[in-house]
């Protein structure tokens, strides 16, 4: 697999293991080839998780191997890299990376690290979500372009609200829309603000998009998860490697590019590319802070003129106040 190398990543040495370990076979692309990939992009992915309790997808054997997702920060965390600790919905914590430099990411890349996931709260203000991430996912018959046709109406909702959304591939056929707000209410507050999006966009487009949480539900439509918002879910951090054979990475987008990316454009070989010639198109998200109320607002009125109240959680989650039944509607309807 080749001898390690050090690489001097700012004020720090880095160690790669394995430098020529292949980690995407499909395209050739190695352990070294991630790790120089990270470092092209870092002031991109440093923005995304910079002070962010992160969960580490890792694939010690590339993308063809077994993966699995790391919270706890591992036993050997060079002491230059923070931690933060994190609370789970079962009560029990863990104290998670909080990445300050981009070394730490390339640091991860040699665990085997290709996606981070990082939570949308930062060291200090675990309890507290600083963004409102919207995730379009599309079900079976629909693709890239229904999602696109879902953000489009969900950037009009926006900036009739106020509000603004950055949005960036999934890295699949996925969007995913990020609006910074202040960190000022609890995860149970932004979901709620979630499932108002979610259930304003369905009531514009009940043909295209749904909020039904149960997949025989859903339909050929584009499901807004708003659980992605429940503590303890993570979205794929912008400028992740995606376990895809093709290496493909979530790449952020401006607006007026929406319609014309492609989710394949966007891959390790090509966004250190665009970095160089565009930047971090995402890089102005910090500079805002947003209020929730416009949202808070919409779900109380769905509950005071529609009696829309709350929808189910995870099925590891333990049960919430104010949810409905947990039972998937057709063993719901057996006698």
């Amino acid at each position: 697999m080749g001898q390690a190398v050090e690489l001097e990543i700012g004020e720090r040495t880095v160690r790669l293991s394995n430098p020529e370990k292949v980690y995407f076979p499909e395209r050739g692309f190695t352990k070294r080839d991630v790790a120089d990939y990270y470092t092209a992009v870092g002031t991109g992915i440093l923005r995304a998780l910079r002070d962010r309790p992160t969960t580490l997808q890792r694939h010690p054997d590339g993308v063809t191997g077994e993966f699995f997702f790391q919270k706890r920060a591992p036993k050997n965390l060079p002491e230059w890299i923070p931690t933060e600790r994190i609370t789970f919905p079962s009560g029990r914590h863990a104290d998670e990376i909080c990445p300050t430099e981009v070394a730490a990411v390339v640091w991860a890349a040699n665990l085997g690290t290709l996606s981070f996931h990082p939570w949308p709260v930062r060291r200090g203000a675990a309890d507290h979500p600083d963004e409102l991430r919207i995730d379009l996912d599309p079900q079976p018959g629909t693709d890239y372009t229904d999602a696109v046709g879902a953000a489009r109406r969900l950037q009009e909702l926006l900036d009739e609200l106020g509000l603004r959304g950055w949005p960036k591939t999934s890295g699949g056929r996925g969007l995913h829309v990020f609006v910074p707000i202040a960190p000022r209410w609890t995860f149970v507050q932004v979901r709620a603000a979630a499932i108002a999006v979610a259930r304003e966009l369905e009531r514009r487009a009940p043909q295209r998009i749904t909020t039904a949480w149960w997949k025989e539900e859903r339909g050929e439509r584009i499901f807004v998860d708003y659980n992605q918002t429940a503590r303890d879910r993570t979205i794929a951090a912008a400028y992740s490697i995606r376990p895809h054979p093709g290496a493909r990475v979530s790449a952020p987008l401006r607006w007026e590019e929406l319609d014309d990316a492609r989710p394949e454009d966007f891959d390790l070989a090509t966004m250190p590319e665009r970095f160089t010639r565009l930047g971090d198109v995402h890089a102005d998200m910090e500079e805002h802070a947003f209020a929730l109320e416009p949202l808070l607002e919409m779900a109380e009125r769905d509950m005071r003129e529609h009696g829309m109240g709350d929808l189910p959680y995870p099925p590891d989650y333990p049960k919430m106040p104010g949810e409905p039944k947990r039972v998937q509607p057709s063993r719901a309807r057996r006698p």
